[in-house]
């Protein structure tokens, strides 16, 4: 399960930061940093929808902006994404996770989703992604901010490889990974030094 008292401790010192140097600091925030195992139980039986995992409530950055767009503007940044790989069955099989954001308010289909990389080993993977360019990013009305972030854990074959509906879950299942998104202001860069706790040991 999510270490929440790690995730709360982050909340207290990025709060610190941003009261200690604003300027610098309001580049970035950490939406979420999430620690858990995941298995085909998990999969099966998660609600609404299957090999979803919900970061909701107190699992969010409590400090996020409702609005995106103003005064700094995340909505044209970019979303820093370290996926930690912790525990994966032997074997390599290609897995991935899919990031959704749900918004407040939403339009078109209503929500947007990024990913992480491609992963076939234990490891730190990270990656930055254009906030305007993932998938039905313009469906969120970011001007109402973001209410909670759906994980989905999948293989490489695309947008419905859902990893439960394989012949072979034992691939894929059970796995424990640490997933942080960190949203980047337009025009700043991604620091790793403004992130609490990033190498902290599991």
């Amino acid at each position: 399960m999510t270490d929440i008292r790690r995730l709360n401790r982050s909340a207290f010192i990025l709060a610190g930061l941003l009261l200690a140097n604003p300027a610098a600091s309001a580049q970035q925030f950490v939406l979420f940093d999430a620690t858990f195992t995941y298995t085909k139980e998990d999969a099966d039986n998660s609600k609404p929808s299957k090999s979803h995992y919900y970061v909701r409530d107190k699992m969010l950055n409590a400090e996020r902006p409702k609005d995106w767009t103003k005064p700094i503007d995340y909505r044209n940044g970019t979303v820093h994404i370290r996926l930690e790989v912790i525990e994966k069955p032997d074997g390599g099989a290609p897995t991935t996770w899919t990031l959704c954001y749900i918004p407040n308010k939403g339009q078109k289909n209503g929500y947007g989703c990024t990913g992480t990389q491609v992963y076939k080993e234990k490891g730190v993977y990270d990656r930055d992604a254009k906030m305007t360019e993932f998938w039905q990013n313009d469906s969120i009305v970011w001007e109402e901010g973001i209410k909670e972030i759906h994980l989905v854990i999948k293989d490489d074959s695309g947008g419905a490889g859902h990893a439960h509906k394989r012949p072979d879950p034992e691939k894929f299942f059970p796995t424990k990974v640490r997933i942080t998104m960190i949203q980047v202001a337009k025009g700043a860069k991604y620091d790793p030094k403004l992130v609490p706790n990033l190498t902290e040991k599991k």
